[in-house]
């Protein structure tokens, strides 16, 4: 059986599990829990940069980051699943993928310099660069939220997992003055069961 190697807080992990749960894929895979700071996890060898998730499917070759495991899944059950065929949505759903594992990213980034960092080497600079890049992010999706409605692709995923990531790591600060991605949030939290299921709890 393929393995997927990740963590339950990981937003990117949490992206490809519910991928998997809409496209009916649940038990195409074993989930592995990953710990990236130990040098003897084998996450190492199946991905050199060390990060998760990383998929192992049954040929045994490895695939990874987030982005290419839910372009694989699209393409088990043949396509334009998710990851819509038509060439605009195809750009406007990558193009939202990408902004919310970029606020992923900046905010994981903030949670390292705390946590791989003595308090007097921790960066105020870094912090607030990272912090920065949150902010317009969510503002900008803010401006523009994303529906629940219709058929989900890998950009409305990916908003939900970045969303959820926030609330677990910056206990919803963001909720306050983002009031439309609270809505789409809710709405995307009532439509698939597998949010709920792959929550963790602060």
């Amino acid at each position: 059986m393929a393995i997927l190697r990740t963590s339950p807080a990981s937003p990117f992990g949490r992206k490809v599990t519910i991928a998997a749960a809409l496209l009916g894929l649940s038990d195409a895979f074993e989930v592995v829990i990953t710990d990236t700071s130990n040098p003897d996890d084998p996450l190492r060898v199946d991905n050199p940069l060390g990060k998760i998730p990383a998929l192992l499917p049954d040929s045994g070759v490895p695939i990874y980051d987030s982005r290419v495991i839910l372009e694989y899944l699209d393409l088990q059950v043949g396509g334009g699943a998710i990851i819509p065929a038509d060439p605009a949505d195809r750009i406007k759903a990558l193009t939202l993928q990408a902004l919310a594992d970029g606020i992923a990213d900046a905010s994981l980034l903030q949670i390292y310099e705390v946590r791989m960092r003595a308090e007097e080497e921790r960066s105020p600079k870094v912090l607030a660069y990272q912090a920065a890049k949150v902010a317009r992010g969510l503002a900008q999706l803010e401006a523009n939220p994303p529906s629940a409605e219709g058929a989900l692709t890998v950009g409305e995923i990916a908003v939900a997992c970045m969303l959820g990531y926030l609330d677990l790591r910056f206990h919803g600060t963001w909720r306050a003055e983002h009031p439309r991605l609270v809505a789409f949030l809710d709405a995307f939290a009532g439509r698939v069961p597998a949010f709920e299921a792959t929550k963790v709890q602060p």
